[in-house]
């Protein structure tokens, strides 16, 4: 394995692990203490005995773990004292309250990343660089085919799309937790003040993101308009998961598009079986990898995630980095958009 087995962090059955600390870094299974960088159910489990986490995603964290979980909520960039660490939360950008964890002892500092994007958000605190010895960086993008518009470009042209098809209700397909936010958000700063009618898996975060003070449009569940309602003209955001459900039947011909980094991919849209794709994602692109692993300044890189070999391989042999995968470790803990990238490296390939 590539990490060493007596270093700062160790990779265990349980994920990873800080033993200064005596905390695991989002285990994969129930621990004594784990520090979370993101409240995503790939990154955020269950059955843990104590929590860390940044304090602006504990609203999402209680409503995902159960009000009752032991957490202690800490701001960016708190120093904490856990044994012989110190530990730090940082901002990633990613969606609200997603922090890169940073560890020191023993005269050398690690850098957790979690999942990370340097794209400006209006739904979340934007990314902040973090020097470290080590870095552990996800690589969910790492190619370069994938570069990112800046999301109120893509946020433009979701509201030309809505707007132009007045005769029929529009679907829009989005993560529940971050993207359907982020999307919201942007659409707001776009000047949207009409009402957004959500599923219920999106309606179910919106508190914590209005608690913040996020400014988003008004928004209403779906399930508060009687069956007979005509949708037409309206906007529904709902998770990938609803489409081609029954929850679909109450619609009638109805418009759908799809917002994820895979609509990049030439044919994802069209196997996934929507009309229109938006390409932004809350994951960084190929540029904003490699300006992270920069502005990190570490001497050793570890990727995992996503194409973890291919940007392990570009920053040894293009930028002369000590590099290495950790790809095969992390196989399986993924989210709903990690489980996408099989597919879309197929078509790349």
């Amino acid at each position: 394995m590539a990490l060493p087995g007596d270093g700062l962090i160790q990779l265990t059955p349980e994920g990873l692990y800080c033993p200064a600390a005596d905390a695991w870094i989002d285990p994969w299974r129930p621990v004594s203490r784990a520090l979370i960088t993101h409240a995503h159910a790939d990154h955020a489990r269950p059955g843990c005995g104590d929590y860390w986490a940044v304090a602006a995603g504990e609203g999402v964290l209680r409503q995902r773990l159960g009000a009752g979980i032991a957490l202690t909520a800490v701001g960016y960039g708190e120093e904490r004292r856990l044994g012989g660490a110190l530990v730090s939360f940082h901002s990633a950008g990613h969606v609200l309250g997603s922090a890169q964890i940073r560890i020191s002892a023993g005269g050398e500092t690690w850098l957790i990343s979690g999942d990370y994007k340097r794209d400006a958000d209006p739904s979340c605190a934007p990314f902040e660089p973090v020097a470290a010895d080590v870095l552990i960086t996800e690589a969910t993008f790492g190619l370069p085919i994938y570069r990112w518009r800046p999301g109120r470009q893509v946020a433009a042209e979701i509201l030309a799309w809505w707007r132009e098809t007045p005769q029929r209700p529009s679907l829009l397909f989005a993560y529940a937790f971050g993207k359907a936010q982020r999307l919201l958000a942007e659409l707001a700063a776009l000047g949207v003040e009409e009402e957004v009618l959500l599923h219920g898996a999106v309606q179910t975060l919106m508190a914590p993101y209005r608690s913040e003070g996020v400014v988003l449009p008004p928004t209403r569940p779906l399930s508060e308009l009687p069956r007979s309602e005509a949708l037409a003209g309206r906007l529904v955001i709902a998770p990938p998961s609803a489409h081609r459900s029954p929850w679909m039947k109450r619609f009638v011909n109805p418009q759908t598009a799809f917002v994820s980094g895979w609509m990049a991919v030439r044919g994802a849209r069209r196997r996934r079986g929507f009309e229109r794709g938006f390409a932004l994602s809350d994951h960084a692109d190929w540029d904003g990898l490699l300006r992270t692993v920069r502005d990190c300044g570490a001497r050793q890189v570890y990727v995992t995630h996503g194409n973890s070999d291919g940007l392990a391989r570009y920053l040894r042999e293009e930028q002369g980095l000590a590099a290495e995968p950790l790809g095969r470790a992390f196989e399986g803990q993924r989210s709903e958009e990690g489980e996408m990238a099989a597919a879309a490296a197929t078509a790349v390939a």
